[in-house]
C-alpha cells in the first residue's frame, strides 16, 4: 500500500533546541530533526521563524556577524537536503540593504526559493520594525553561494502537484493574511513558521485561529512555533506545533518541551480538492495574479503506512458529551422542520406507520416533538400499525408497546386481506417475489395516505439516509411521504438517537420499548414470518450497515473513489472484516447506489441534518443512468493489486527461508 496515491502528503513541524545567535548550532539541531522527518517519511519538514539564529536576537540581527553566519547556515541547510523539503527562517539582508525576516524552502541541495515576512508587529511585547522591513512588496533575486533564487511573498511551491504556501507568524493575524492568496493561487497546503509567545489563554485562540484559517480556505494548515530555548529575559515560548485540515485539527505537539518537540501528520490532499470542487463559493472567488510557482525536483514521497486513523461509525461523535450535543440538536432540526411544515400546510395531524422498528420509532419521537412545538396533544398523532403476511409477533408487540407506553393512540389496521385481494386481482400466483413484497409496502403507504385525507394530516416519512442511498425503499410506497424526517439520518446515527432519547428524554417505561426496539435486528418484514419471529434481516442480504454508512461518508463527504474507500476502510475495520468481505460489501454498496438513484430523483420533502445529504434538490444530483462500471473496475484493480502484492511477499519469504 502507497497512501500516497491516494492523495496523502506527511508534513513535519520541528521546534529544535536553540542556541540564540549562534547560527551553526542551530544549523546542526535543525539538520538532525529535518534528518528524522525525512527518515520517517515526511515530505515536507517546516521549523520555527528565525530558526536559524533564533528568534530573540535583538540587536544581534544588525550585526555583519549573525546575518553573515545565518547566510551560511542557509546554504548549509539546503546543501544537505535530499527528496524531503525543509522550510526554514533566518534574517537576510537584500541586496540593496533592508533587513527581513524569511523563510527559506530547500530540497536537494539547493533553495527553491524564499518568502519575506510581511506583518512585522511593533506593539506590546514586539519590536520587529526595529530591524525588519515588510516583504510585502519585495521581488527580489538574491543569490546565496553560487545558487539563484526568488524573493518574494506571492510564490508557491510545487512538490509533484501539491502546492504549498508559506506565510511567517504575524502574517496569519492580519485582517488579510497572505494564505489567503495562495490558496486562491492554488496552494493546498499552507506553512507558517512561526515565533509566538505564550500568555494565559493564546494557545488556544493561536489553535482555533489555525483550525479556522485551514477552514476559509478548505487547506492543510501547518504550524510551528519557537520553543522554549529561546531567550526568557521577558517572553517564555512554548514550541506549538499545530496541524489543522479544513477546520479539523489533526494534531498537535505537547509545549514547553527543552529537548525540542516534532510533530508528523498526513493529509489529504485529494479530499482538499474534492472540497474546494464542491465548495462553490471557493471556487467562484476571484484569483489573485502575477504569483510564482518554484518547482521541486521530487513528488510527495511514498507512504507504505498513514498517521491518520478513521472511525467506524463517521456519522456518529466518539465523545459521549458531544454526541448528547449532537442528538439534541439533531432532534430539534427535525421536529422544528416537521412543525414548520404542518403549519405552512394548515395540518393538525401527524400520520406515522409504526413498524416496530428503528427507523419508525425515530420517526415517531420526532412527531411528539413537532407536536409540542405547535402546541398540539398527542391526540393528533395518528400512529397506524399494519400487520402484513410478513409481520412478527416481536414487533407488532413493540410497535403496541411504543405507544401505550408514549401515552399515543394506536390504530391496527391489518392488511392481509388487503394484499391477498389485490395480488388475486392482478394474477399473481401466490409466489413470494419483489411482487408479494412491494404489495405490501404500497397496501401500507395506501393505508396512510388514505388516513391523511380523511383526517387533513400529513404522512410522515421514516426511511433512513443509508436506505436511500442503498435503495432499500419501495418505490412510490415506504419510499414516499409528505415530509421525510429521516432522510438525511444514517441508519448507525438513528440508533444512536434512539439510544440517547431512552437514556436522557424517556421514563422507565419507554426507555424500556426503546431498548427493545434497539435490540430487534433489522427487518424489512415482508416474507412470512418463521413461527412468528423475524423471517427476514436486512443485513444478512445487504450487508453490515456500519460499512455501508462508512461506505456513503467517503463517497460523498471526502470523495473517495473506490479504492480509496477499500483502503480506508481497511484502516478503520481491519480488525473486524477481512479485506475480501469489505471488497465484497463495497461492491454491494457501488452497485446498489447508482441503481438506486432513480428512486432519490423522486424523493419528498425533508430536512438535512448533517453534511451528507441526498436530497436532488440540493445536495446530491445524479443522471438515473449513470453506471458504475468505472468504480467496479477500479475496486477490482486495487484488490488484484492488493493479491499481486501480497503473493509478491510470500514469494520473498519463501525466498528467504
Amino acid at each position: 500500500m502507497d497512501y500516497a496515491r491516494h492523495g496523502f502528503v506527511r508534513a513535519a513541524a520541528a521546534a529544535p533546541p536553540v542556541e540564540v545567535g549562534n547560527p551553526a548550532a542551530n544549523a546542526a539541531a535543525i539538520l538532525a530533526a529535518y534528518e528524522a522527518a525525512a527518515g520517517a517519511d515526511a515530505t515536507l519538514v517546516v521549523t520555527p521563524e528565525l530558526a536559524v539564529t533564533g528568534y530573540t536576537c535583538e540587536d544581534l540581527f544588525t550585526t555583519d556577524q549573525l546575518l553573515d553566519d545565518a547566510r551560511d547556515a542557509v546554504a548549509t541547510l539546503a546543501g544537505a537536503t535530499g527528496d524531503a523539503a525543509l522550510f526554514v527562517g533566518a534574517p537576510w539582508r537584500l541586496a540593496d540593504g533592508r533587513l527581513v525576516n524569511a523563510a527559506f524552502a530547500c530540497q536537494r541541495g539547493r533553495i527553491l526559493g524564499a518568502v519575506p515576512k510581511s506583518a512585522n508587529p511593533n506593539h506590546e511585547e514586539f519590536y520587529e520594525r526595529r530591524w525588519f522591513v515588510s516583504g510585502a512588496d519585495i521581488r527580489a533575486d538574491e543569490r546565496c553561494g553560487d545558487a539563484a533564487f526568488e524573493m518574494r511573498r506571492d510564490q508557491l511551491f510545487d512538490f509533484g502537484g501539491v502546492r504549498v504556501g508559506v506565510e511567517i507568524c504575524e502574517d496569519l493575524w492580519v485582517p488579510e493574511p497572505p494564505s489567503a492568496g495562495h490558496a486562491l493561487a492554488g496552494a493546498e497546503l499552507i506553512v507558517n513558521l512561526s515565533a509566538s509567545n505564550e500568555l494565559v489563554g493564546k494557545a488556544d485562540y493561536r489553535r482555533s485561529l489555525v483550525c479556522m484559517q485551514s477552514a476559509r480556505l478548505i487547506c492543510g494548515y501547518l504550524y510551528a512555533g519557537s520553543g522554549p530555548t529561546e531567550s526568557v529575559k521577558d517572553l517564555v515560548f512554548g514550541g506549538h506545533l499545530i496541524a489543522a485540515e479544513n477546520g479539523q485539527l489533526l494534531d498537535e505537539a505537547p509545549r514547553f518541551q527543552l529537548e525540542g518537540a516534532r510533530l508528523e501528520v498526513d493529509f489529504d490532499c485529494q479530499k482538499l480538492r474534492h472540497d474546494r470542487v464542491r465548495n462553490a463559493t471557493f471556487a467562484h472567488s476571484r484569483r489573485p495574479a502575477g504569483y510564482a510557482l518554484a518547482t521541486a525536483d521530487a513528488a510527495p514521497r511514498p507512504l507504505p503506512k498513514t498517521k491518520r486513523r478513521y472511525a467506524k461509525h463517521p456519522f456518529v461523535p466518539q465523545d459521549e458529551q458531544e454526541l448528547g450535543a449532537r442528538a439534541r440538536e439533531i432532534l430539534a432540526i427535525q421536529a422544528t422542520g416537521l412543525a414548520r411544515r404542518m403549519r405552512s400546510a394548515d395540518i393538525r395531524t401527524l400520520v406515522v406507520g409504526l413498524s416496530g422498528g428503528l427507523d419508525s420509532t425515530l420517526a415517531f419521537l420526532v412527531c411528539m416533538d413537532a407536536l409540542a412545538a405547535n402546541g398540539l396533544p398527542l391526540t393528533a398523532l395518528r400512529a397506524i400499525t399494519l400487520p402484513g403476511p410478513g409481520t412478527s409477533a416481536h414487533t407488532l408487540a413493540s410497535a403496541r408497546a411504543l405507544a401505550a407506553t408514549a401515552g399515543a393512540p394506536l390504530q391496527e389496521i391489518p392488511i392481509h386481506a388487503a394484499v391477498a385481494g389485490h395480488l388475486e386481482d392482478i394474477g399473481h400466483d401466490g409466489r413470494h417475489d419483489v411482487a408479494f413484497e412491494n404489495a405490501q409496502a404500497r397496501e401500507r403507504t395506501q393505508v396512510l395516505f388514505d388516513v391523511a385525507n380523511a383526517t387533513q394530516g400529513l404522512v410522515v416519512g421514516t426511511g433512513d439516509l443509508s436506505e436511500l442511498a442503498l435503495g432499500w425503499c419501495t418505490y412510490n410506497a415506504d419510499h414516499m411521504a409528505h415530509y421525510n424526517v429521516n432522510g438525511g439520518v444514517p441508519k448507525t446515527l438513528v440508533a444512536y438517537l434512539v439510544r440517547w432519547y431512552g437514556r436522557h428524554r424517556a421514563d422507565e417505561g419507554l426507555a424500556a420499548v426503546l431498548t427493545r426496539v434497539l435490540d430487534t435486528p433489522i427487518t424489512p418484514e415482508l416474507l412470512p414470518a418463521e413461527d412468528g419471529a423475524i423471517g427476514q434481516r436486512t443485513e444478512a442480504i445487504l450487508g453490515p450497515y456500519e460499512l455501508h454508512d462508512f461506505f456513503l461518508y467517503h463517497l460523498l463527504r471526502t470523495g473517495a473513489g473506490a479504492a480509496k474507500t477499500l483502503a480506508l476502510a481497511q484502516l478503520a475495520f481491519g480488525a473486524d472484516y477481512s479485506a475480501a468481505e469489505l471488497a465484497r460489501w463495497l461492491r454491494v454498496f457501488l452497485t446498489r447506489f447508482y441503481a438506486a438513484q432513480f428512486k432519490r430523483s423522486a424523493l419528498p420533502p425533508g430536512p438535512k441534518v448533517g453534511t451528507v445529504s441526498l436530497s436532488p434538490r440540493g445536495d446530491w444530483r445524479m443522471p438515473d443512468e449513470a453506471t458504475p462500471a468505472a468504480a467496479l473496475a477500479a475496486l477490482d484493480a486495487a484488490v488484484q493489486k492488493a493479491a499481486d502484492g501480497a503473493a509478491q511477499e510470500n514469494c520473498s519469504r519463501r525466498v528467504e527461508r
